[in-house]
């Protein structure tokens, strides 16, 4: 995965499914913050979410356009933009 510290940006489907795959045999907590760039809320997150992702380095960020990648999007029902999938070992452990 990328650099500790650092918001990993989630641009295609197999970049997803190489970091969840990842995330699976991991007991790193993944942090999915599904945004789009016409959403106001989302970009006030933002900066936001870039510096927990500095804060807690034994935690992955990554940031997904839901506009790029609506399977993503489909799979884990999402309604409202932002919202924060929390991952772990491949299981959706809340969402917010």
């Amino acid at each position: 995965m990328a650099e500790e510290g650092q918001v990993i940006g989630v641009h295609t489907a197999e970049n997803w499914k190489k970091h969840t795959e990842k995330g699976n045999t991991s007991t790193k907590l993944i942090v999915v913050d599904l945004t789009a760039t016409w959403c106001d809320p989302c970009r006030l997150m933002s900066p936001i979410f870039e510096e927990y992702a500095k804060e807690f380095l034994n935690v992955t960020f990554l940031k997904v356009d839901v506009d790029e990648l609506q399977t993503v999007t489909q799979e884990f029902e999402i309604k409202a933009m932002p919202t924060f999938l929390f991952l772990k070992q491949g299981v959706q452990v809340d969402k917010g």
